[in-house]
């Protein structure tokens, strides 16, 4: 199997790309993506030599990019390609709507005139808006109601791929999913931010008095269900990807406090964000149905995931001061 994996430079892109390669040794990878803030091929370096993996840089949203990409074709795209900071989004919209929607709509484009096979529709939990407590989940029927420019980019996106099919029949599925970490997470998300921030004998901003509270996938288990979703999902579908595991962020904070020996004065409350949602909760028995469950324990993936920004200052540290993205830049410019 040939497969376009878009956005591979970034966090969870990356992931997949590995875990593919390492699980399917006759498959090989494509990876297109901008090197954008958030791309960083040192998330491949150990890969980066493999014969059956090739980067192109490009932009989604560009169709010549994407054509050059897919050459004579390939048996599937992955789109993990997005904007996706909500603070971004708040500040800076535009590009937002460009890569999300517009970007999604070359890719489908592109599968509806026989360049893909299938293609992945990665999305996000945050399409839903939010729920007030617990006990109320989010369906894959749930009505869309986003309360953020990067929560509606993606949520055009997914109506996009659901026209698509319901017009064309083009062969796509998407999924929605709860808040990823694990490794190589860009320092601007709330675990590795906060991670980093300690380890640097910073103070972390909690928004408010930190009582939303989020689901959590471990990277590893986010990969075995898109695995599972490429193999036999069935084609126009939605599913769900969440563990059940929900947490408040302060709870989370005081978790991150401990694994790295601080105390609660390392906690400083900020204003909280314009529109900030309460809460995220999905239902993922559709795709537990094809018999995928999470396997990660979160306190334990937590632990791993300090432990990594533990001892990987110089991947983090270039991150932060911007030098990382300088190098590539100019490695890469077109």
């Amino acid at each position: 199997m040939k497969i376009l994996v878009t956005g591979g430079a970034g966090f969870m892109g990356s992931h997949f790309i590995k875990y593919i390669l390492k699980n399917y040794l006759d498959y090989e990878i494509i990876n297109l993506d901008k090197l954008t803030y958030a791309g960083n091929l040192e998330n491949l370096t150990e890969i980066e030599k493999n014969s059956r993996y090739k980067f192109i840089q490009g932009d989604i949203s560009n169709a010549e990019d994407v054509k050059k990409a897919l050459g004579d074709g390939v048996d599937l795209i992955v789109n993990y390609a997005a904007e996706t900071h909500v603070d971004r989004s708040i500040l800076n919209p535009d590009s937002f709507l460009k890569t999300d929607i517009f970007g999604t709509f070359v890719l489908l484009e592109a599968t509806r005139n026989g360049l893909a096979k299938k293609m992945i529709q990665i999305s996000t939990d945050e399409v839903f808006g939010m729920v007030q407590d617990e006990s109320q989940e989010f369906s894959e029927e749930t009505k869309f109601d986003p309360s953020s420019p990067y929560s509606a980019s993606k949520a055009g996106a997914d109506m996009m791929c659901a026209a698509y099919y319901h017009t064309y029949k083009t062969p796509v599925i998407m999924t929605h999913s709860c808040n990823f970490y694990g490794t190589h997470q860009y320092p601007e998300k709330i675990i590795p931010l906060f991670i980093t921030n300690l380890l640097e004998d910073k103070k972390v901003p909690l928004y408010g008095e930190g009582m939303q509270f989020r689901e959590w996938i471990h990277t590893s288990d986010h990969c075995r269900a898109i695995d599972l979703i490429c193999h036999y999902g069935k084609l126009g579908e939605v599913y769900n990807i969440g563990t059940r595991f929900r947490i408040s962020n302060k709870e989370l904070t005081n978790m991150l406090l401990k694994l790295t020996s601080k105390d609660m004065g390392y906690i400083e409350k900020v204003t909280d964000r314009p529109g900030h949602d309460f809460g995220y909760a999905v239902n993922p028995d559709k795709l537990m149905s094809l018999g995928w469950k999470p396997e990660k324990d979160f306190e334990e993936g937590l632990k791993e995931t300090v432990d990594w920004y533990s001892n990987n200052y110089s991947w983090w540290q270039k991150i932060k001061s911007g030098e990382y993205l300088d190098y590539y830049q100019q490695q890469y410019k077109k």
